[in-house]
């Protein structure tokens, strides 16, 4: 009895405390039990779950050094989300306690709210939304504060994340005037004061008003309690007052950040060393302490994440102190750390093609802007400006390799009979004894069932390259195979040996199937017999060219090489003394005539810019006396006559023969251009006159010519606007004009009526197109033209446009024929503009007219 009467009691009394901690009694223990249950469970377990997100957002977030480093680290997604979804399960769980505290334990009665937790509720919901990057439901949360709560204990941190949310909703002028106006009216201090001087600055930045945000971070670097937050805040200032061109300040500033030392992220610290060694002013500071202190940095075992970085700024220092090589050494060491900033890989490929340009090494420096490109932003200014540069490169590497081949067959073709055995002699040992150790290593492999074994020290045929491969020990020798790219190199084309091309598949090993090599792949020296023609000299000797006429071919594209350079060395890239010396070789390998004027002129050019005055004069007066009659001993007689007015100059040529194939007269128009063709060997305007003359082929004599006509060109002048253009036309537009189909499509409402002549005199042509004019004159339903139209060389077409179908067209014709006075009777057939276009694109006038 005891015992129940003790549980009634119980119970009662639980009943009567719950009763009185009811969300709608403004009584002391219903406001103390609330506030209580809200701050100590449901936001203390909501705030934990926010800080768990925003250490996420911080440590998935990587700093651009390059560029001005924001105040906080948050990287903004445009990923668009439905209602109801996140980005971050942390703040969704805080998001969900912040409306848990507000909807249990919120007290508002008579219109206040009694529970003194409930604005810090509202302040975690607001904080959540926005690192959730949800910012107008953010500045609800933050301004419902601000409306109900103007004397909450938080009112200011909420002024300030309001602020905040402003900013990334990019309303800065006005943050800037709300932050002014709080810290105007308020005495902000500690954390509030560095939140709104921080927050204040990014905003300057924003604005591009760098002076004043200097100024607001000095202030929040001082007032923060976070040392993370101070030295990120001092090295932004270093930045802005780099931007702002003050050196000195900018390297105060990273002094701060460096004296801070382990208090601080060891980023901000290797940064700050990084940006004071960009300002160095190798003029008047010391140089031997900067390159030792790069070095100390790079020994620092705490500093190999950053070794990337340093090892750049070694080389920077190296190529500023003209010490190339090991500049070069330094950016592919800090490229073998294999760093994650794309900006940084980018850059050190760039220096490096950039070095080998200067050296005129540019089938390297081609090299080196390709990778630069795959790791820069397309489309970008940067990007662009490389890919000018690398383009410019083309022609060089393709005129230089073709020089160098056609050079090496000369060589051979000259040779005696002897020399030639001799030179294939040797170069046929050297292959037997690649085959016979690439056969030893083979046997090797099989002797091990296959499984290759790497060597610690250097795999057979693996060149040791010792400090110059990276790892996780950047400078020291990996003992991890895929560290190594050459082992792996080697590894790969080993299991081929063994095992074949197999496919990525469960029990590959026991698979009988191999993938069949390609043809072109090199031939496995290992499985060539010994007495295989590829050891044999004779075998290679049969391959050089004989025939005079090949070799002459050989000669003359060589020349031509040596010809294109000149002028690109001349003209794209300034390297006079490069561009002379092709010159020079050209003109003593007995070119054809048409290179010789050409190429004597720009060397003329070149001695006048170099200012060598009497070489210049020497082959003034060898144009002038020997080629009298050309257009550059014109120029050269009288240099103020401008060569874009000369009715010889290539432009004019050009702009008048475009005219001719306006004009119809497409014989004229390819006849002309082989004549100017060879008159203008060598020059910038050769293509446009290939282009030209591919164009009047393609009218005249159809789809055919064409064709082939722009396929010389995408092959020959590929590094040319109009051998691109060309391609184009070859990818795209050949392919849609290819078909030879006529079309029976009974919806077209646009038909011609065709006349056509047989080798017609241009006066009968006249005659009936000026009688046929006069009838078409007379309809008034139809809105009809009339046109002449070249069809092939023997063929002429008198076309009347405007008719809507066949049967008109013909019922039209006939109507002509009958009248009694001026009938107008010749041969003709009715067409759709489609099968028109497909009749002078195909020539195929007699297909069309059997099936009529």
């Amino acid at each position: 009895m005891k015992a129940s009467f003790k549980i009634i009691v119980t119970f009662l009394v639980i009943a009567i405390v719950f009763s009185g901690c009811s969300r709608k009694k403004d009584s002391f223990l219903s406001r103390n039990y609330h506030a209580v249950t809200a701050e100590y469970n449901t936001l203390y377990n909501g705030y934990l779950a926010l800080e768990e997100g925003r250490k996420t957002v911080n440590e998935s977030y990587d700093d651009n050094y390059w560029e001005i480093l924001p105040i906080e680290r948050m990287q903004i997604s445009e990923e668009i989300l439905l209602p109801g979804q996140s980005k971050n399960e942390n703040f969704e769980r805080a998001e969900e306690k912040a409306i848990k505290a507000i909807q249990k334990h919120g007290m508002n009665i008579k219109g206040k709210e009694k529970n003194p937790q409930i604005d810090e509720a509202y302040l975690l919901l607001g904080k959540a939304r926005y690192f959730d990057q949800r910012f107008v439901p953010a500045l609800q949360a933050f301004n419902y504060i601000l409306y109900k709560y103007p004397a909450s204990d938080n009112i200011n941190h909420a002024r300030i994340w309001r602020e905040k949310t402003n900013i990334r909703l990019e309303n800065d002028e006005l943050a800037i005037k709300n932050l002014k106006t709080l810290m105007y009216q308020e005495e902000l201090e500690g954390q509030d004061l560095a939140d709104a001087t921080s927050m204040l600055a990014q905003a300057y930045i924003n604005t591009k008003s760098l002076d004043s945000a200097v100024w607001q971070l000095k202030i929040a670097a001082k007032a923060t309690k976070s040392h993370d937050e101070r030295g990120r805040y001092r090295f932004i200032q270093g930045q802005l007052y780099n931007r702002l061109n003050q050196k000195d300040s900018a390297n105060l500033a990273f002094d701060k950040v460096i004296e801070l030392n382990r208090k601080t992220p060891r980023a901000y610290l290797i940064a700050a060393y990084v940006g004071k060694a960009r300002n160095f002013d190798f003029t008047n500071e010391d140089k031997e302490a900067l390159i030792e202190l790069l070095y100390e940095l790079e020994a620092n075992r705490e500093n190999r994440p950053f070794l990337s970085k340093i090892y750049y700024q070694i080389a920077e220092y190296h190529l500023k102190n003209a010490s190339d090589s090991l500049a070069v050494e330094f950016y592919n060491k800090s490229l073998r750390t294999n760093p994650t900033d794309k900006i940084l890989v980018s850059k050190n490929y760039e220096n490096l093609g950039d070095i080998f340009f200067d050296y005129t090494e540019y089938k390297i420096a081609g090299a080196y802007y390709d990778s630069t490109m795959l790791n820069m932003r397309e489309n970008s200014k940067p990007y662009r400006i490389i890919k000018r540069k690398r383009d410019n490169l083309d022609d060089v590497i393709l005129y230089e390799d073709m020089a160098f081949r056609n050079d090496s067959i000369l060589i051979l073709t000259n040779m005696s009979e002897a020399d030639r055995n001799a030179y294939f002699l040797e170069y046929t040992e050297s292959l037997k004894l690649a085959a016979q150790e690439e056969k030893e290593k083979q046997e090797i492999a099989e002797r091990n069932q296959g499984l290759v074994t790497v060597n610690s020290s250097n795999p057979a045929g693996v060149k040791s390259v010792g400090k110059n491969i990276g790892g996780p020990t950047p400078g020291g020798v990996p003992t991890f195979y895929f560290y190594n790219t050459s082992t792996i190199a080697y590894g790969k084309n080993e299991f081929k040996k063994i095992w074949g091309d197999r496919e990525l598949e469960d029990n590959w090993r026991w698979g009988s199937e191999i993938k069949s090599s390609s043809k072109n792949e090199v031939t496995d020296l290992a499985q060539v017999e010994t007495d295989s023609e590829l050891f044999d000299p004779q075998y290679y000797m049969d391959q050089i060219p004989t025939d005079p006429v090949k070799i002459d071919s050989i000669k003359a594209e060589r020349n031509l090489a040596y010809y294109q350079l000149g002028l690109i060395y001349k003209e794209k890239f300034k390297e006079y003394d490069l561009s002379k010396d092709k010159f020079q070789t050209l003109l003593g390998s007995s070119p054809d005539e048409k290179l010789i004027l050409p190429s004597k002129y720009n060397l003329y050019k070149i001695y006048e810019l170099q200012g060598y005055n009497t070489q210049s004069e020497g082959v003034k007066n060898d144009i002038i006396n020997n080629y009298p009659d050309s257009r550059y001993a014109a120029i050269l007689l009288n240099p103020e006559s401008a060569l874009a007015e000369d009715d010889s100059s290539p432009e004019n040529v050009y702009n008048r023969l475009y005219r001719e194939l306006k004009n119809q007269n497409y014989q004229y128009v390819i006849d002309e251009s082989n004549k100017y063709i060879s008159v203008f060997e060598g020059e910038k305007i050769v293509p446009k006159f290939e282009l030209l003359k591919a164009n009047a082929k393609g009218r005249l004599l159809g789809f055919e010519e064409y064709s082939k006509a722009i396929a010389y060109i995408a092959y020959n002048y590929a590094n040319t606007p109009e051998g691109a253009q060309a391609q184009t036309i070859t990818d795209e537009l050949l392919p849609k004009l290819g078909t030879k189909d006529f079309v029976d499509n009974p919806e077209e409402k646009n038909y011609k009526l065709v006349y056509y002549f047989d080798n017609p005199s241009e006066e009968t042509v006249t005659d009936f197109t000026e009688k046929l004019q006069k009838e078409i004159d007379k309809v008034n339903v139809f809105d009809l033209s009339l046109s002449v139209d070249l069809y092939d060389p023997t063929t002429t077409f008198v076309v009347v446009h405007g008719l809507t179908s066949k049967e008109g067209a013909l019922g039209y014709a006939d109507a002509l024929t009958e009248k009694k006075k001026d009938n107008i009777v010749h041969q003709h057939f009715a067409a759709s503009s489609t099968n028109y276009k497909i009749i002078q694109v195909h020539k195929n006038m007699d297909a069309y007219l059997n099936i009529e």
